[in-house]
Parts: C-alpha cells; sequence; structure tokens
C-alpha cells in the first residue's frame, strides 16, 4: 500500500516538475516578446503577468513539496 502512495507521488511529482518547465519557458517567450513590442500593448502585459503568475504559483507548490529541479 505505502509503495502505490510513493508512486502516485512519484507521477504528480513529475507532472509539476513538466509544468514548472513548461511555464517557465512560456514566461521567458512572454518577457521576450514585451521587450521587442514598441508601445506597452496591454494584451502583451496581461500575457507576461499571467504566465509569470503560474510559473510562481507552481514553483512555490514544488518548494513546498522540496522538489529539486535539474536544468
Amino acid at each position: 500500500m505505502f509503495g502505490r502512495n510513493r508512486k502516485l507521488k512519484r507521477e504528480f511529482d513529475n507532472r509539476l516538475l513538466n509544468l514548472l518547465v513548461g511555464c517557465k519557458e512560456e514566461w521567458e517567450k512572454a518577457k521576450e516578446i514585451e521587450k521587442y513590442v514598441n508601445d506597452y500593448d496591454q494584451e502583451v502585459m496581461i500575457q507576461r503577468k499571467i504566465a509569470e503568475s503560474k510559473y510562481f504559483h507552481l514553483f512555490k507548490e514544488a518548494k513546498e513539496r522540496q522538489l529539486r529541479v535539474k536544468l
């Protein structure tokens, strides 16, 4: 029974790490797009803030689970 719980935890930890890496890439892309936009387009700024919020939310969850990202 305890092995099943460890397997589920490992599976969800891997999913969380994959989401974290994906959100970081999305956030970095949004920052680059914002940098190259001539005027301050609200949609671009909103997309960046959403991506940043997602990343930091997942980062907080990973920190609570004491996960390490191997890049």
